[in-house]
């Protein structure tokens, strides 16, 4: 989604605030703009396209001041454009506004507005509340509380950040419902904000994350938190431990293929501190689990949307075999929709990396609404869905840059296996043994997803084979037919060609209809419960003259056998072969689209957020 990025304080705010927007390009745009305020004007360069047309636009037109503000714009309302483009001046140019979010009442804000001879410049939403926070300016107001009024009039999920040269001396922000967040930094003397960490890293470590329905008035020695309503709010200061550095390429062509790599250590960090296994234990203490509450717990509803949401199907398999619990997975974007029946006994689990979903988080409102206990798995510290939660789990991945997620994909799945097991334990449903076991297997998955790793090569070259193909089919079966519907999503996200996820014992029922010589069909088939199943599945693909890339464990000469290609993973426990199976798919779907010369981290159509339903 949006990303927003301001600076007050006494140096030059367009490089602090160029620099910024870079860090957040990851969350997808279309357009990007700043404004800054110089000699008592408001300066605005706006220009549809990447930011590096927003850099060449000020290397010819250059503008300098402070305080400022910036925006990369993911189009809702009005094409991508310049003149869609944010910041959004007022008629009177000296108010400006950037926003995230929908107003869902601006067409009849708009009427109103233009009854009074406002002539609007644009075609998005955006535009009615610099003219609304103009409109109460008229009257007297100053600028916060002519923000406060129209923050209180508009509708729907938004962030917002105004402007004023009439009173340079402040800029005001709000978030009003669940359109991303604001994040507050603290200096010496300068304070900035923006709507994700990573844009304000390099300048401060100590943030504030503004609540929904809470506004900020920051100068550069002061920063004021407040509800809507002008309560005063005395905010919680985070000290972040991200390190800038990790948000660069490095040696690596792509964030994504960063990513990938980076794995290893997401997933050696996501066991941190909550494995003990010399006693083979668990501990989750930010989840709030008590042995009262999880034998309690009658059915868990597992929500989230796109990659979180295949994530979430492995845990419904993990914990309905370990802790015996019955769990079901329902898209979030459907859950509030579906009247689910819950109660006290329920837990309502949400999945989401940035912890902003809107989907999501209306799913676990929907959750708290009908008495559940809600649980998050999030991978951004002091996200909505974190603070939204009776207890959580971090992911502990640090940063991704990457719009198609990968380590966020993976450290999830490990988070899922820890509460099963926990779970289990808490409910007195298994045996110190079985627990053992499963414990120590978790101490071989780093090992396991780096022996992948170094396998690249080898897919690469099957990546080569397959950069032409115009459809894909992908089968999976048990706890590896989500990871189908994952791999199946990579190669639509990154490489726009069209796959789909299938489970294949559903192959006879329609989908068969499809394989050909032209069709290439990807198969898990590791050593697991459904093995033979999907042998059977791969000599049927065979026998119709399909194509079949095989992900298999090392060894199996009955697969090498019958598949044209073979993505080969060491041995994996059965429970944690989703972890390293789907390994070889995100680094085939990576191949495949650098080979087509495609922009891997920054996909067309696609964002890092969706803050937005």
């Amino acid at each position: 989604m949006c990303g927003i990025v301001g600076y007050i304080g006494s140096r030059n705010a367009t490089p602090i605030i160029l620099n910024g927007l870079k860090r957040l390009e990851y969350r997808g745009y279309d357009s990007a703009g700043l404004a800054v305020i110089n000699n008592g004007q408001l300066e605005v360069r706006k220009d549809s396209g990447k930011l590096s047309q927003l850099v060449d636009l000020l290397n010819k037109s250059p503008i300098d001041g402070a305080p400022g503000i910036g925006h990369t714009r993911w189009a809702t309302h009005g094409a991508p454009s310049a003149r869609n483009a944010h910041p959004h001046l007022g008629q009177t140019k000296r108010v400006v506004v950037v926003q995230n979010g929908i107003v869902e009442n601006f067409l009849e804000l708009k009427e109103e507005l233009t009854a009074e001879g406002v002539e609007f410049q644009s075609d998005t939403d955006t535009e009615t509340i610099v003219h609304l926070v103009e409109h109460y300016l008229a009257t007297g107001l100053g600028l916060v509380e002519a923000s406060r009024k129209t923050f209180q009039q508009i509708k729907g999920a938004n962030v917002v950040v105004l402007l004023s040269a009439d009173e340079p001396d402040k800029i005001v922000a709000a978030r009003i419902g669940n359109a991303g967040g604001i994040v507050v930094g603290l200096g010496k003397d300068e304070n900035y904000l923006a709507s994700d960490t990573p844009a304000i890293l390099e300048h401060t470590r100590n943030v504030i994350y503004l609540e929904s329905r809470q506004m900020v008035v920051m100068t550069a020695h002061e920063v004021k938190i407040e509800t809507l309503d002008g309560e005063q709010v005395k905010p919680q200061v985070h000290s972040v431990s991200w390190d800038p550095v990790s948000a660069e390429k490095g040696e690596y062509r792509h964030f994504m293929q960063k990513e990938i790599h980076e794995q290893v250590r997401s997933i050696t960090d996501t066991l941190a501190g909550r494995v003990d296994f010399l006693r083979a234990e668990i501990r989750l203490p930010d989840l709030k689990l008590t042995s009262e509450l999880a034998k309690k717990i009658g059915k868990i509803y597992i929500t989230a949307c796109g990659t979180a949401a295949y994530a979430g199907m492995v845990g419904k398999v993990l914990i309905e075999k370990i802790a015996r619990l019955p769990v079901e997975v329902v898209i979030a974007s459907e859950f509030r929709y579906s009247d689910p029946i819950i109660d006290d006994n329920t837990v309502v689990l949400a999945i989401s990396q940035s912890g902003e979903t809107a989907d999501t988080l209306a799913a676990m409102e929907e959750g708290r609404r009908k008495g559940a206990v809600i649980w998050s798995i999030v991978n951004a510290l002091g996200s909505q869905a974190m603070r939204l939660s009776d207890g959580f789990v971090s992911m502990q991945t640090g940063p991704e840059i990457g719009v198609a997620s990968t380590k966020a994909f993976t450290a999830p799945l490990v988070d899922l296996y820890l509460l099963a097991v926990l779970l289990a334990d808490l409910r007195g449903t298994l045996d110190k043994e079985s627990r053992r076991c499963l414990v120590s297997d978790l101490r071989l998955i780093p090992d396991l997803v780096g022996r992948t790793l170094d396998r690249e090569a080898d897919v690469e070259k099957v990546a080569y084979q397959l950069k032409d193909v115009h459809d894909c089919l992908y089968l999976g079966r048990g706890i590896n037919m989500p990871i189908a519907y994952e791999g199946a999503l990579k190669l639509k996200e990154i490489s726009y060609i069209h796959a789909e996820g299938y489970p294949a014992g559903e192959m006879k029922h329609g989908p068969i209809a499809l394989i050909d010589k032209l069709m290439p069909v990807v198969c898990l088939a590791p050593q697991d419960p459904w093995h033979e199943k999907m042998v059977s599945q791969i000599q049927q693909a065979k026998a119709r003259g399909g194509t079949v890339i095989a992900i298999a464990t090392d060894g199996d000469d009955l697969i090498a056998d019958m598949a044209d290609y073979v993505l080969w993973i060491p041995q994996t426990p059965w429970m944690l072969s989703p972890v390293v199976t789907v390994i070889p798919l995100q680094l085939l779907a990576y191949h495949i689209a650098t080979l087509r010369g495609l922009d891997v981290d920054q996909p067309r159509n696609l964002a890092k957020s969706v803050t937005v339903e």
